[in-house]
């Protein structure tokens, strides 16, 4: 096996549940997410030579997968909101959580989309600038004002009974 394939396997072992939950996370990808993670480790396959010299490998997949994530959405014409959180049970702790779902989901979808790269992936500011194709200081400020936006609108809201 050649060391192309061997180090994509590698990543797929390490990086695909990631992946795949990245996937899974947006209703409307959510029945797709499967062969959406297959299509993102075959365009990584097409080029090994760009994947070998990634300066990060899994924000180089990331970034492959927010493309096919974005083309998806744009042929299935969405009808939900992009980067909602799925509902969840209504358990004591998830009705804590609830007011920072709501929050999370009013931000703009710039700052949203850097905030759940950053907390559901826990990729770090240059692996979100690599999968953003933005400068790390725009990811900075993204973050920066959604974590602003956050604690206000938090801070107007009531407490759970």
């Amino acid at each position: 096996m050649d060391p192309a394939t061997q180090r994509l396997q590698e990543l797929y072992r390490e990086i695909g549940p990631g992946l795949l939950a990245y996937f899974r996370r947006r209703p409307a990808l959510a029945g797709a997410a499967e062969d959406l993670l297959q299509d993102t480790f075959v365009q990584a396959w097409r080029h090994p030579d760009r994947l070998l010299h990634a300066d990060s490998p899994r924000a180089y997949l990331f970034g492959i997968a927010r493309h096919l994530s974005l083309d998806t959405l744009r042929r299935q014409r969405p009808t939900e909101a992009l980067g909602e959180l799925p509902a969840a049970p209504a358990e004591a702790e998830d009705i804590r959580l609830e007011p920072m779902h709501r929050a999370i989901a009013a931000l703009p979808e710039l700052q949203r989309e850097a905030l759940l790269l950053k907390l559901q992936h826990e990729l770090s500011y240059e692996e979100i600038a690599s999968v953003l194709n933005i400068p790390v200081g725009t990811v900075r400020s993204r973050l920066h004002h959604a974590v602003r936006q956050l604690r206000a609108a938090l801070r107007s809201t009531p407490p759970p009974c």
